[in-house]
């Protein structure tokens, strides 16, 4: 998928802890400039309209199952995470996106 296409990131999460609501709150801002939604959802909960899903890594494979077909982009640190930086980079710059 490129990133380019991308028009609703969801942050899924498992507690509703306030790391991953910081979380999507920074990829709002990084992306204010691009038509992209982000959107704070329990892991078990991942709407169908989402283009792509980010969650950590202990939740992946919850997020695998609830999210079908719509990529999933896993990271470790919830701030500063390469994984993170290269979906953001891909959305600005139209790069690929990898599940």
């Amino acid at each position: 998928m490129n990133g380019k296409d991308i028009r609703k990131i969801v942050i899924a999460c498992d507690a509703g802890m306030g790391s991953s609501v910081m979380l999507a709150g920074q990829l709002r801002k990084a992306l204010k400039k691009n038509d992209v939604t982000v959107e704070h959802t329990p892991v078990d909960s991942i709407p169908g309209d989402a283009d792509v899903v980010v969650t950590h890594t202990g939740l992946a494979e919850r997020a695998r199952r609830g999210a079908g077909d719509i990529p999933v982009i896993t990271f470790e640190v919830y701030i500063g995470d390469p994984a993170v930086d290269r979906l953001v980079k891909a959305i600005k710059d139209g790069g690929e996106v990898g599940a």
